[in-house]
């Protein structure tokens, strides 16, 4: 049997009927895989983004696997964690500038040559981050998210994690995009390539975004995924609420805004990062 259809046949078992010494080397080596990139959570189709459920379902797997071991880095600083989801292992050789201060990665993320790590950051199982990506102080990557090429994550950006339900599509950021500060994506919310997310803009599933540009209302419909478009700049905008009393007391709702889209001018203003590289 291949890799996938082995993890599907004992993730399907029920708890506590699977062999689990049996179980744990096909774990390690589906979680080698994990790390390397070789298998990921989500793919990119020409169809559009897919999600392996079957990943997704080897991910659980691992916890329903693992036991709760000491991980402690000594009696100040005491971790305690599942036995198969430890750090993962990075070497001077992996080409990821990792700064020191308090970041982790847990094994079974793939993290991509040119990498920059700022202090202190965390990613996730399953995550998927492509070369040259910067995730700053404070951002978080989450469970099987997708970032592209060339993405900054600013400080204290949150890009969930989407583990379950098992057939839904995880974070996806695509190459070249910008994410500001005190950013929060969720909820399988897809940013295409080259967008630029101003710093406080909260995207989920249920967030409608007005595009001024286009003079339309982006939302997820059914099982597609809120999609912001390629090139788009969205901002932290507001609108009234319609209803009689919300009206007389001025009460607004936070939206994201399309303002515009990326041009040469807003290329150069998000250029200055590189120069931290």
């Amino acid at each position: 049997m291949t890799l996938q259809e082995q993890i599907d046949h004992i993730a399907l078992q029920e708890a506590g009927h699977s062999d689990t010494a049996a179980a744990l080397p096909l774990f390690t080596e589906f979680l080698e895989q994990l790390g390397s990139g070789r298998i990921r959570a989500a793919v990119k189709t020409p169809d559009g983004w897919k999600v392996n459920a079957w990943v997704k379902r080897g991910i659980l797997l691992g916890f329903r696997l693992g036991r709760l071991a000491d991980v402690s880095i000594n009696d100040q600083f005491r971790f305690f964690d599942k036995n198969t989801y430890p750090l993962k292992h990075l070497s001077l050789s992996d080409g990821v500038r990792i700064v020191p201060g308090g970041s982790a990665i847990r094994a079974g993320a793939f993290v991509a040559r040119g990498v920059v790590c700022m202090p202190p950051m965390y990613v996730n199982v399953g995550a998927f981050v492509d070369e040259g990506s910067m995730i700053d102080s404070h951002a978080l990557v989450g469970s099987c998210a997708q970032i592209g090429k060339h993405v900054h994550l600013s400080a204290a950006a949150q890009v969930g994690g989407v583990l379950e339900p098992i057939g839904a599509l995880p974070v996806i950021i695509e190459d070249d995009v910008f994410v500001g500060g005190n950013c929060g994506i969720y909820e399988g919310t897809i940013v295409q390539r080259r967008a630029v997310i101003a710093a406080g803009v909260i995207l989920t599933g249920g967030t409608p975004v007005y595009d001024t540009v286009h003079e339309r209302i982006l939302r997820r419909q059914g099982d597609r995924p809120l999609v912001i478009p390629e090139g788009a700049v969205v901002v932290a905008g507001s609108r009234p609420m319609s209803s009689p009393w919300a009206s007389g007391e001025h009460i607004h709702l936070s939206t994201p805004v399309i303002i515009k889209y990326r041009d040469n001018r807003t290329d150069a203003a998000t250029a200055l990062e590189e120069s931290l590289r």
